[in-house]
């Protein structure tokens, strides 16, 4: 489910503000010409969101405290770059922020968000729709906020939903991308690159940690990585869903199975995996044009009465499904320790993403040796209240790692 924090309105107004007075404007830019492949197609201007605009809507909206903060302008474009999709190269899309009038080199923040099933719900679908992420540009930071495949310019591609691989490589390409245009836009970058991300955007950043930190070749090098309520032991999660117990969120249940039965070519009838009525719903409740509460309230929150039969016994039995289980072992992080500064944040009450989830990669992460990994609880915190407590966390963090203050 696509997750908001409190700026999110007064974000929209900020920019319904300054468009009133301005045109878009959009600008074509050629990928530089340099020896390694170049992942940059084109950056489309979208809005530049006045400093001063940005600082009086904070203040109407109870955020005065953040107004020393807020210290540039942002302009806001709309990338396309490259990236690969089963092994092929495919384009893809995010959204960029970027401060304006920067006295020093900038930091890159990369943001994951959460599970969305609408395409209108892209992040390049601003000022419409927004992460709640574009506003650390405001305080120095060159900001990226991929769609991932599946949205953006990629929708027609099924959403490779909780596979590592793919999550973790549409975050590396578009860092590749942003940093090629702050060359050819002559945008000074310091060293510092960071990793945010909620909910799916939680195992996406994962992804691309584990994917920059055992790449090396990617030539990149995470400062640090905030990731909040992802579902990064798939094992895990399987366990409790074939508890008997119901589960609030089966959308998330069927949006895994059309994933893999999708992006590994196993091209299985879905009455394989779900009953009917649901296995002729799931199609159009997945077609990009529905949300996650029309899809929840569509299918059955009782996994035996929403599974086939055949199926959910199988998935019960320690040989029954192979390959979904080898697949869900793939994706989990298992036998990977961040080397990294890492934290970790979930909230206790979360009845969509397991608590334990994070427990117990925390716990394996530390008895592995991760030598700086931090587990911060949120108390009382469901699946929808803890981002925006988890941003106040990270926000005095990563700004202490980037020497201290925002740029």
């Amino acid at each position: 489910m696509k997750k908001k924090i409190g700026i999110v309105g007064w974000l929209l107004l900020v920019y319904l503000f300054v468009s009133a007075g301005c045109q878009k404007e959009t600008t074509e830019v050629p990928a530089p010409k340099i020896a390694e492949p170049d992942h940059l197609v084109s950056a489309t201007q979208v809005a530049i969101i006045p400093q001063n605009v940005l600082q009086t809507l904070a203040t109407r909206q109870g955020f005065a405290k953040f107004i020393p903060q807020i210290k540039h302008d942002v302009a806001v474009y709309n990338l396309v770059y490259t990236t690969t999709y089963k092994g092929k190269e495919q384009q893809a899309s995010g959204l960029l922020a970027v401060p304006q009038n920067m006295t020093t080199p900038a930091p890159l923040l990369s943001t994951q968000h959460g599970t969305m099933f609408l395409d209108a719900d892209a992040p390049t679908n601003f000022p419409n729709t927004f992460s709640g992420f574009e506003l650390f540009a405001a305080t120095g930071y060159i900001t990226l906020i991929p769609d991932y495949l599946g949205y953006g310019i990629s929708k027609d591609v099924f959403h490779p939903y909780y596979d590592q691989k793919h999550s973790g490589l549409v975050v590396v390409d578009m860092i590749k991308a942003v940093k090629s245009y702050a060359n050819n836009q002559k945008i000074k970058l310091n060293n510092n690159l960071f990793l945010v991300g909620y909910s799916e955007g939680g195992y996406v950043t994962m992804a691309a940690q584990k994917e920059i930190e055992t790449h090396p070749e990617h030539g990149l090098k995470v400062t640090a990585a905030a990731e909040g309520a992802g579902g990064y032991d798939l094992t895990g999660m399987l366990a409790a869903v074939t508890s008997g117990q119901n589960y609030g969120n089966p959308s998330y249940l069927a949006f895994v199975l059309q994933s893999y039965n999708t992006t590994y070519n196993w091209n299985r009838p879905l009455t394989d995996f779900f009953q009917e009525p649901y296995a002729t719903r799931i199609p159009e409740l997945f077609n990009g044009a529905s949300g996650a509460s029309k899809i929840n309230n569509s299918l059955s929150k009782n996994p035996a009465e929403l599974f086939n039969p055949t199926f959910y016994a199988e998935l019960q039995k320690p040989d029954g499904e192979k390959a979904l289980k080898q697949a869900l072992v793939a994706n989990s992080f298992l036998n990977w320790v961040p080397q990294s500064p890492t934290r970790l944040y979930h909230g206790t009450a979360d009845q969509s993403v397991f608590f334990q989830t994070s427990q117990t990669v925390y716990d394996r992460f530390k008895a592995a040796g991760a030598p700086s990994v931090e587990f911060i609880s949120i108390p009382g915190g469901t699946h929808s209240s803890s981002l925006e407590p988890m941003i106040l966390l990270v926000i005095p963090w990563i700004q202490s790692l980037n020497g201290g203050v925002s740029q």
